[in-house]
């Protein structure tokens, strides 16, 4: 079988799959449960510094979108850092650690943008025996009016001041949290490594308003009659999520620093999927507020299979593999082209794929009197959108043909050859020797 311990900037672990900083890990009581059900590891909702409490709102917290049969897609919350008093979570995670060692126990921070803050904090941290601390610069809502949160994280000198002083003032990994409300990723985890982190995690929660109630004209979740724009998470934000943790792995200046990967992670295949673009581990929220913490078995059970009958040992045998190949757009090679092809036992002849290509793509498809839908290749781009809206999975298919390819029905040719790659003005390395 294959084995899932990890070890991230140093923390072990039985497992690649940590709860994020949230709601799921506010207090003791849920984070036994969460150990109990067999999660790796937790990044404690994120701690304040002693004084006046935090005070969330009384009514709805969580907005969400919906596909069907009302599976949840994304969730937006507008709820703060932990409200309850700080002597009683450092209480809490201390006697967590103690008893479960073997578990990973990393603890959220955000305080004001003073170095004083910060020291101040640290050493208490530290008393609780915890692994770790992940600075909360991603939070877009809430505390970022405070000039916390997001509003550090958006700030690249920010970030590397304030990840310095943490580095300075205590022993414990440093890991920075990075929001992904910014136009470039690369820039902030520029500062954080300089600031000389351990790790940075990523993504947090991306600035949203899910939706509006036509009948009072409040954005939900609303608050009497009022509402605010909130953190979006969840199966939806995917996508931002591995193009920001590769854009981290790819980058020079950040190939070696280690990366948390964070953004809808429901299945073992989406924790894979973070793991082959640079993620050491990943962190889930979502997923566990949606169906609870005994998911983690659905995550563990499916990684140690698919790593299995793939021949991979470790997950180090997994993390940064795609990598090397996430490119530029100019670097893609022209003269590789498929076609579609569709399967005509499995078609149900519901007519979505020649619907989309005819209105709004390149009127590829064909459709006879008998409703039967085929394929012209002379016309067809290999665009898949055929492929993406077709309800019958596996009934279109993309097939790749050879240079100069010709279309036995009509006898053309139905592939563009550009000829010699590295010459193409589409390459910049054109004239250049290529490895």
């Amino acid at each position: 079988m294959p084995d899932l311990t990890s070890e991230f900037i140093g923390i072990r672990s039985p497992n690649p799959f940590w709860l994020a900083s949230a709601p799921p890990t506010d207090k003791e009581y849920n984070v036994r449960r969460a150990f109990e059900a067999g999660w790796g590891g937790v990044v404690w909702k994120t701690l304040g510094e002693a004084g006046p409490p935090i005070v969330n709102v009384n009514g709805p917290r969580y907005g969400a979108i919906w596909g069907a049969d009302r599976q949840l897609l994304g969730l937006n919350n507008i709820e703060l850092i932990t409200d309850r008093p700080l002597e009683v979570n450092l209480k809490e995670i201390k006697a967590i650690k103690r008893d479960f060692p073997d578990r990973a126990v990393v603890v959220s921070l955000m305080v004001p943008c003073t170095e004083e803050a910060w020291k101040a904090i640290l050493p208490v941290i530290e008393e609780t025996g915890a692994d770790g601390i992940e600075l909360n610069f991603g939070c877009p809502h809430g505390m970022s009016e405070r000039g916390m949160g997001s509003a550090v994280g958006q700030v690249p000198d920010y970030i590397e001041m304030v990840t310095r002083w943490c580095k300075a003032n205590t022993r414990m990994p440093v890991i920075v949290k990075l929001t992904p409300n910014i136009t470039d990723i690369r820039y902030p985890a520029r500062a954080a490594n300089a600031g000389g982190a351990d790790a940075v995690s990523l993504i947090n929660t991306v600035s949203s308003i899910t939706s509006v109630d036509l009948d009072t004209f409040s954005p939900e979740p609303s608050i009497d009659g009022k509402g605010s724009h909130g953190g979006y998470c969840g199966p939806a934000v995917k996508p931002i999520a591995l193009n920001m943790v590769a854009s981290i792995a790819r980058d020079p200046e950040t190939a070696d620093l280690p990366i948390s990967g964070i953004g809808g992670v429901t299945t073992w295949r989406d924790a894979a999927e973070f793991l082959s673009l640079g993620a050491g581990n990943v962190q889930v929220c979502t997923a566990a507020m949606t169906y609870g913490f005994r998911i983690v078995q659905e995550l563990i059970s499916g990684l140690s299979d698919w790593m299995d009958s793939k021949g991979h040992a470790s997950v180090s045998d997994i993390v940064g593999r795609a990598v090397p190949n996430v490119t530029d757009w100019q670097y893609l090679n022209l003269n590789y082209v498929t076609k579609a092809r569709i399967d005509q036992n499995s078609c149900i002849r519901c007519g979505r794929c020649y619907a989309a290509c005819e209105d709004t793509s390149h009127q590829a498809i064909s459709m006879s009197k008998e409703r039967v839908f085929d394929v012209i290749d002379a016309e067809c781009v290999a665009c898949n959108l055929c492929v993406n809206v077709c309800p019958v999975d596996g009934c279109i298919t993309m097939e790749q043909l050879p240079d100069g390819a010709i279309d036995e029905r009509t006898g053309e040719k139905v592939v563009a050859d550009h000829g010699d790659w590295t010459m193409h003005p589409n390459n910049p390395m054109a004239g250049h020797a290529v490895a």
